[in-house]
């Protein structure tokens, strides 16, 4: 079984700008990209982890695959090499900016036996796939993806799963999700936050962050 992550470190995470400067939100790209491979190594169920990298960053973990293309031309170009080398694993592919995802979580979804599991992110998106046979598969982000995800799943006659999870659903994109993080988390990305000074507070009485 292997794992697929596609990650962009340079300018990551512009809509946290207002926030972070572009080295901070580089270098918290890279704390939740180790979040996210820690979960994956931790799980024990990939004999392959790749990261699909629009830049050279050095991982000790995961096997670096340099790629010019956006993210649907990325992954699906990955899909067809392994097709085209008669590679019939499972693959689960996985967003890099999941930092609450565990070995649990993991575990969970790759131990479904059904064809393609969809893990979805807030309003629509896609956060993990995990995808028995690549050959009768290809992506579609952007949008609303997992009603794109479920549907090509479906016109190509496979059994698709809904994977419904808390972790994988907090993908980190606003200044608010970031409180998330501090809420639940104790790895590598909550501990470069409180590094950087961010704390919870009292935000018109929801939970929000501020940094000292």
């Amino acid at each position: 079984m292997r794992a697929v992550i596609p990650f962009k470190k340079n300018n990551a995470k512009s809509r946290l700008s207002s926030l972070l400067s572009k080295k901070e939100r580089e270098e918290l790209a890279l704390a939740m990209l180790n979040d996210v491979t820690c979960a994956l190594t931790g799980s024990g169920c990939f004999d392959i982890i790749d990261i699909l990298s629009t830049s050279i960053i050095e991982f000790e973990t995961a096997n670096i695959v340099l790629t010019e293309k956006g993210l649907n031309e990325a992954l699906n170009e990955y899909f067809q090499k392994m097709s085209s080398h008669s590679i019939k694993e499972p693959v689960l592919a996985i967003m890099a900016d999941l930092p609450l995802v565990s070995i649990k979580n993991i575990r969970d979804i790759t131990s479904s036996s059904s064809d393609i599991v969809i893990a979805p992110g807030r309003m629509g998106g896609t956060n993990a796939l995990f995808i028995r046979d690549t050959s009768h598969f290809h992506v579609d982000y952007y949008g609303a993806s997992f009603l794109k995800h479920r549907d090509i799943g479906i016109n190509n006659g496979l059994e698709v799963e809904v994977f419904d999870s808390f972790n994988l659903s907090t993908d980190i994109d606003e200044i608010s999700d970031i409180a998330e993080i501090l809420l639940h988390s104790e790895g590598e990305t909550a501990r470069y936050l409180y590094k950087l000074g961010f704390i919870l507070s009292d935000n018109g009485g929801r939970v929000g962050v501020k940094r000292t």
